[in-house]
């Protein structure tokens, strides 16, 4: 199976296993899922814990914070007031409270870009199990349900609107986007064989892009702890020399091991003989 090394940016990365034989739209639409899916986990991350601290979210028009409020609040066993003023403040059990942190940051680990160092390729299965169990700890918390404006719902049943937030750019286009190898477009009537040749064995650095986004910025030559590296090395290289440039003293010139006549003195057996003063 040919491991293709999907790589947006140094956080947005993943490892993905097919075949030669596959069509790279089909590959692309692949790839496009599950980097979705990424980002749909980043984004229930984010809100999941805010619900487990601060309870549902609050009408649009009603928010604010609580103890600025004219309008007495309800409290319930649990309250914690939202610094922010955008949930109720009602929120679970700590107890149950701590699966739902806990199953969010499991779903994270799944996603995560450290799974390229580990080398475990993601699936959509893998990710939309992660969903799944993050939908299944809601509900422990909140039998009765989420109101329809809540951010955590609207993710979950896919009703969420991106617009004008830093995830509206990351949100790839299955149908659309464009999968690039080696600053070449993967044309999306091929199979990823007449890019990457017939050997199964072959691992390809890939990128996704929008469509009419152009030609990805090229992988630099050398990785980023390697560069800092050959830095760090380069200025002790460098500060060795300044130090060698700067070092003027002679007193060296007396030392026994730089006069020219102490072989001939050892050997003629003088060469602990001291003349008095």
């Amino acid at each position: 199976m040919v491991l293709l090394h999907m790589k947006r940016s140094d956080l947005e990365q993943f490892l993905y296993e097919t075949t030669v034989e596959a069509s790279v739209k089909d590959t692309v639409q692949e790839l496009a899922t599950i980097h979705n899916l990424r980002q749909k986990i980043t984004r229930l991350k984010l809100e999941g814990e805010e619900l487990a601290k601060y309870g549902p979210a609050k009408l649009p028009e009603k928010q604010g914070i609580d103890q600025y409020s004219e309008t007495p609040v309800e409290k319930g066993p649990f309250y914690n007031m939202d610094p922010t003023g955008r949930r109720t403040g009602n929120a679970c059990s700590p107890d149950v409270s701590k699966v739902l942190i806990k199953t969010l940051e499991e779903a994270v680990a799944v996603a995560s870009k450290d799974q390229v160092t580990k080398k475990v390729n993601l699936t959509k299965k893998m990710l939309l199990d992660a969903v799944d169990n993050i939908r299944g700890a809601v509900m422990i918390c909140y039998p009765m349900g989420l109101p329809e404006w809540d951010l955590v719902r609207q993710n979950l049943e896919d009703t969420e609107d991106l617009t004008g937030t830093s995830f509206a750019a990351e949100e790839m286009d299955p149908e659309t986007s464009t999968l690039w190898f080696a600053g070449k477009q993967m044309l999306p009537d091929k199979q990823l064989k007449e890019y990457l040749g017939r050997h199964e064995k072959t691992k390809a650095v890939v990128k996704l892009q929008k469509k009419g986004q152009g030609a990805p910025s090229r992988e630099p030559v050398v990785d980023q702890d390697t560069q800092k590296a050959m830095m760090s090395w380069y200025y002790k290289k460098q500060e060795e020399q300044k130090k060698l440039a700067e070092d003027e003293d002679d007193s060296y010139a007396s030392a026994a091991w730089a006069n020219s006549q102490s072989l001939k003195a050892h050997f003629s057996g003088v060469s602990a003989v001291r003349l008095p003063k």
